[in-house]
C-alpha cells in the first residue's frame, strides 16, 4: 500500500481550466447568438477571467475571499439584459460560484406586498427560490417610491440588502433597468451601490445590427425575407426607431410577428392552389410595407 501524500499543486494552467469549465463554449455561443454588444461581451469575458484566476488562487492555497458578484445591467429595453443574465448564471455555475445555476426573474410586483405584513413573506419566498442561483430584478428602481409614504418597497429593499451581504456565496443579484433611473435608484439607496461589484451598460443596437437580428429571428422559425423585403425591413427599422416606445430587438420581434400575420392572411386569401414550403416561409416586401409605421402610426404601444 502506498501511503505517500499527494504532492501539493504548485501550478495552474488557466487556459486548460477555461476550456475544462465549459465557459469557453458558453462565450462562443454568446457570440453566435447575440449580434453586437461588443463592450458587454468583453466585460463578461473579463469577469469570467477574474473568476477563473480566483479559483486558481484558491486551488494553490493562496488567501481567498470570495469575490462580490452582484451586478447592475443598465440600458434600454430589448438590448439583451435578460439573455446575458441567463448566460452569467450558467458561467457562475460552471465555475463553482453558485450551486444550481438557475435564474429567477422578478419585478417589483413579485417582491412588494399591498398591505402591512405582506412584503416580507413575498420577498423571502422569492429569495428562497433564487438561492443557489441568480436573482434578476428587472426595473429595480420601482422598488423605491419615495413619493408614496405608504409604499412597502423599502421593506423589500432592506431584506434584499441583508441577504445580498450575508449570502454572497449562495446568491447573485442582478439589478436591471434604464441607465438614468438606475443612477437615481443607487443615489437614493447607497446600500445597493456598495454591494454591486459590476456595472454593465448595454448600448442600443445600430440599424444594421437590428436588420441582422431580424434575419436571425426569422431563420430560427424557418422563415426568410424575399430579396426586396430585406430592403423594406431596413427602411422600417430606420422609421420605427424615430417613434416613441422603441425597444430595440423587442420591437423587431413584434414587427416580425405582425409581418407573419400579414403573410398568413395574404396567402390564405390569394392562394389558388397548393403552396410549397418556399411560399409558406417567405416574408415579402408587401408583408413589411403594410405596417402603419410607414404612415406615421405605431403598430403596438411600447413595441
Amino acid at each position: 500500500m502506498n501511503d505517500a501524500t499527494p504532492a501539493p499543486i504548485t501550478h495552474v494552467d488557466l487556459q486548460a481550466e477555461y476550456q475544462a469549465s465549459g465557459v469557453a463554449d458558453i462565450l462562443d455561443e454568446l457570440d453566435r447568438e447575440l449580434i453586437g454588444l461588443s463592450p458587454v461581451k468583453q466585460r463578461i469575458r473579463e469577469i469570467a477571467a477574474l473568476l477563473i484566476v480566483e479559483r486558481a488562487r484558491k486551488n494553490l492555497g493562496l488567501s481567498f475571499d470570495p469575490p462580490t458578484l452582484h451586478m447592475s445591467f443598465t440600458g434600454n429595453p430589448g438590448t439583451g439584459k435578460t439573455t446575458l443574465a441567463l448566460r452569467m448564471a450558467n458561467i457562475l455555475h460552471r465555475l463553482g460560484y453558485i450551486r444550481k445555476g438557475h435564474l429567477v426573474s422578478v419585478t417589483r410586483d413579485d417582491l412588494v406586498g399591498q398591505y402591512i405584513g405582506h412584503t416580507a413573506p413575498k420577498t423571502k419566498e422569492v429569495l428562497k427560490r433564487a438561492m443557489g442561483g441568480v436573482l434578476f430584478i428587472d426595473e429595480a428602481y420601482y422598488l423605491y417610491r419615495p413619493d408614496n409614504e405608504r409604499d412597502y418597497g423599502q421593506e423589500a429593499i432592506e431584506i434584499l440588502l441583508q441577504v445580498m451581504e450575508n449570502n454572497r456565496e449562495d446568491l447573485v443579484v442582478i439589478l436591471a433597468g434604464y441607465s438614468d433611473r438606475m443612477d437615481q435608484f443607487f443615489t437614493s439607496n447607497p446600500g445597493f451601490r456598495s454591494r454591486i461589484a459590476h456595472h454593465i451598460d448595454f448600448p442600443d443596437y445600430a440599424n444594421e445590427e437590428l436588420l441582422s437580428i431580424s434575419e436571425n429571428m426569422l431563420a430560427r422559425q424557418n422563415y426568410h425575407f424575399a430579396a426586396d423585403a430585406k430592403t423594406v425591413m431596413a427602411s422600417y427599422i430606420e422609421a420605427r426607431r424615430q417613434q416613441p416606445h422603441f425597444a430595440n430587438a423587442r420591437s423587431i420581434r413584434n414587427a416580425l410577428d405582425r409581418a407573419r400575420l400579414r403573410q398568413a392572411n395574404r396567402l390564405f386569401i390569394s392562394a389558388k392552389g397548393p403552396l410549397d414550403a418556399e411560399a409558406l416561409s417567405t416574408i415579402t416586401a408587401e408583408d413589411i410595407a403594410a405596417s402603419r409605421v410607414f404612415s406615421g402610426g405605431i403598430e403596438q404601444k411600447k413595441a
